[in-house]
């Protein structure tokens, strides 16, 4: 595996993917794959907010290989934008096979964050 095939960004969530998560013909759902994306960019989110956060955008979907039963599914999530109260996060999802160890990359896509306030309204995101 050359530099171009290693995961980029901070492993911000890592799961093993179960048989409760398939479609209809045995490959892991693509809405549970989006939602371990949308909650390991959160916690990222959420770091650099200091505060809670909003999802409000999900752009730039890209699903690149199956993930299967009994994978390793690792999402790495990296800030690539600062708003004023808003966040951009890129997330890759690489997943390890489960029988040969074979990492590869299955996804990826971009997520849109809205810091909030204590009183739920969007709120500036501290830069630095």
């Amino acid at each position: 595996m050359n530099a171009v095939d290693q995961p980029t960004g901070e492993l911000v969530i890592q799961t093993i993917a179960m048989p409760k998560d398939t479609n209809r013909d045995g490959d892991i759902f693509g809405g549970w794959i989006v939602s371990q994306m949308d909650l390991g960019s959160a916690i990222l989110a959420g770091k650099v907010a200091k505060s809670r956060v909003v999802t409000v955008a999900i752009e730039a979907m890209s699903f690149l290989n199956p993930v299967r039963v009994g994978d390793t599914v690792a999402c790495y999530a990296w800030l690539e934008k600062i708003g004023r109260t808003s966040m951009r996060i890129c997330v890759d999802v690489w997943a390890t096979r489960y029988r040969t160890g074979e990492r590869v990359k299955v996804t990826s896509g971009v997520f849109t964050y809205v810091a909030l306030g204590d009183d739920g309204k969007p709120r500036l995101v501290e830069r630095g």
